[in-house]
């Protein structure tokens, strides 16, 4: 099976910042890849060059084994790389479903139009109500976005994310600001889009709980670089990522 995303020997730099320093990892269908570092080692930066936001000044990024490494980030999008943001991001004038809506246009490409004016709008339901299993709030359907609780707001990007079929979701700290419950709800969300819909994740997240829980394989940064890459028990008795990242009790 190949890898959905691939990353090889990819860099960027700043000006004299060195952001990702000759970076390779790769993502299987249907895993949850966890991306951890501390604050600075570069999990955004890489996001964004994946995202297409950034370009990469030397390696190569493939989705599918395709090169997209100097492609824009809207054909990304259109190719199947859906991302959410540490803080979510929607229309704060428009109403929940229509926010909602905007999540299929990628994967049926008809565009807002043709969804608003009731093209698809019975499989859109239908998809959607498998998705809202998940969730433990009920809304509004023509409230505001804004209406909803920040949590929420976490919630439903994730399932925005979904309807547009990506083939791989950038994942950016779904956890940051949520309660157990709503940590629990998210977890399920990713564990379904991976095992379900073969969907490939990559998360970024500081709970180190929720990574070494959902995650199957751990790429480790500091300052760019990769420092480790294995499974949950591997990264966590790394004495290099003790010693960067998850910290040693200097009393035992």
């Amino acid at each position: 099976m190949n890898p959905i995303l691939r990353l090889d020997h990819v860099c960027k730099r700043f000006g004299g910042v060195v952001a990702a320093e000759d970076v390779t990892f790769s993502v299987m269908p249907g895993t949850v890849h966890g991306l951890i570092g501390p604050n600075g080692a570069g999990k955004s930066t890489l996001m964004n060059l994946i995202s297409g936001i950034y370009t990469a000044d030397e390696g190569t990024i493939f989705l599918d084994e395709q090169d997209i490494t100097q492609k824009p980030s809207h054909q990304r999008a259109r190719m199947g790389i859906g991302r959410t943001f540490q803080t979510p991001r929607f229309l704060q004038r428009s109403n929940i479903r229509d926010n909602l809506l905007l999540g299929t246009d990628l994967h049926r490409q008809v565009g807002y139009l043709r969804s608003f004016f009731g093209h698809g709008n019975a499989s859109f339901d239908e998809e959607l109500n498998e998705l809202l299993q998940f969730l433990d709030f009920s809304f509004d359907w023509d409230d505001d976005i804004s209406a909803l609780a920040y949590g929420q707001r976490k919630q439903l990007e994730i399932v925005r994310a979904m309807l547009a079929h990506p083939r791989i979701m950038l994942v950016d700290e779904p956890a940051a600001g949520l309660n157990n419950k709503e940590i629990d709800d998210i977890m399920e969300l990713l564990r379904f889009a991976a095992q379900e819909r073969n969907i490939g994740v990559l998360l970024i997240e500081h709970s180190m709980d929720m990574i070494m829980n959902i995650c199957e394989e751990i790429v480790v940064l500091c300052f760019g670089k990769v420092i480790a890459q294995g499974t949950p028990m591997e990264i966590s008795s790394n004495e290099a990522v003790i010693e960067a990242y998850l910290g040693r009790d200097n009393n035992a």
